[in-house]
């Protein structure tokens, strides 16, 4: 493949596919050379370790941020996209966010690109069997790159579990509200894995506040009720303040239900 080929049909790519497309005489290290001399022509910007991405024409190389995503995906081709990384690739987010999450096989240092933070958790305990690790996931292109991401049922569970990547409650609660469909089946799935009352309690809540957008029939509202917790309890820890949601058993901020009843948008 040409150079410029390659260049226009990966705009954020690693060494190794440089290496393995381009063919360099010399190998990696001539793939190395070739690379370099595109920098010093500010058609490239290393952007971490052996991680490239191509500067758009008549773009200053020192100004541009290449997408966070795709840094993301080729520094960790395994990786699957969370919480509100997931809710921006799904096309639900409610504004955009200065943090990229992922789930990765092995952790490693975050890396900041400008004003974006790219972080690599570790799977949460409940879906570190390798069995586990693609439910309730989905494929999303993205400038000719295929990115795995967690799809809306579990990026609403886990976006409760840990709302802070998420943007917040507000944010995950806004968005997630958005969807077009929820699976409930799929939802009630990832829920057993986690086994956690809060959460249980907390998708019951959500559910029942949008119970007509979603079409939740009032005994999968039963149901998960059966699961909240014994006594009311913070959906965030160490929190202070907040409105008690008898049904669920639930402590949540004022301002997210104030004015707001079941099933009104």
């Amino acid at each position: 493949m040409q150079t410029l080929d390659f260049f226009s049909s990966h705009p954020v790519f690693s060494l190794g596919e440089a290496t393995e497309a381009l063919e360099p005489r010399g190998g990696r290290a001539g793939a190395v050379e070739r690379l370099k001399y595109h920098i010093t022509r500010r058609r490239l910007k290393l952007i971490t370790r052996e991680i490239y991405a191509v500067v758009p024409s008549g773009v200053d190389s020192d100004r541009f941020l290449p997408d966070a995503f795709l840094v993301a995906a080729t520094i960790r081709p395994e990786g699957v996209f969370s919480h509100h990384s997931a809710l921006e690739l799904l096309g639900a987010a409610h504004s955009v966010w200065d943090q990229s999450t992922l789930y990765v096989e092995r952790r490693r240092r975050s890396l900041g690109l400008a004003s974006i933070t790219i972080r690599f958790l570790e799977y949460p305990g409940a879906m570190r069997n390798v069995r586990d690790r693609n439910l309730g996931t989905r494929k999303v292109e993205r400038r000719g790159r295929l990115l795995r991401i967690t799809g809306p049922e579990r990026t609403l569970v886990e976006g409760f579990r840990r709302p802070a990547l998420a943007g917040g409650l507000e944010e995950l609660v806004l968005s997630a509200g958005g969807y077009p469909t929820l699976d409930l089946g799929l939802l009630e799935k990832v829920l057993r894995l986690y086994d956690m009352r809060n959460l249980w309690a907390a998708v019951g809540w959500f559910l029942e506040r949008y119970q007509k957008d979603f079409h939740v029939p009032d005994s999968t509202l039963r149901r998960l009720e059966h699961f909240r917790p014994g006594t009311p309890r913070y959906l965030i820890r160490q929190s202070r303040g907040g409105t008690l949601v008898p049904r669920w058993n639930l402590i949540l901020p004022a301002e997210l239900i104030q004015g707001t009843e079941p099933n009104e948008r």
